[in-house]
C-alpha cells in the first residue's frame, strides 16, 4: 500500500481476534467477498444474509478472520493474492 500512496483508515492489531460473528458482519456490508487461500481464489456475492460457506471461507484454521483482510468500498479481500489486490487498489 505504501508503493501506491494509500493510507489505511483502520488497522486492527493481531492481538484483537475477530471471529465468525465479525466475518458475518463484514460480509453483510459487502457486495463482493474475495477469499485467497494459497493460489486458490474464491469469489462470493453474499447479499444481506451471507451463508455459512462465505463466513467459513473467511476464517482460518483457528476460527479467526484470516489476515490480511482489506475492505475497499463494498469489496472485501481476505487473504493475500497480489493479482486481486492490484485489481481492487488500482
Amino acid at each position: 500500500m505504501d508503493a501506491s500512496g494509500l493510507e489505511p483508515k483502520e488497522t486492527i492489531p493481531a492481538s484483537r481476534k475477530l471471529g465468525a460473528d465479525d466475518a458475518r458482519e463484514l460480509a453483510t456490508k459487502a457486495s463482493t467477498v474475495i477469499v485467497a487461500k494459497g493460489k486458490k481464489v474464491s469469489t462470493f456475492k453474499p447479499g444481506a444474509k451471507p451463508d455459512d460457506e462465505v463466513v467459513n471461507a473467511m476464517l482460518g484454521p483457528t476460527g479467526n478472520l484470516r489476515a490480511p483482510t482489506l475492505v475497499s468500498g463494498k469489496t472485501i479481500i481476505v487473504g493475500f493474492n497480489e493479482e486481486q489486490y492490484s485489481g481492487v487498489l488500482l
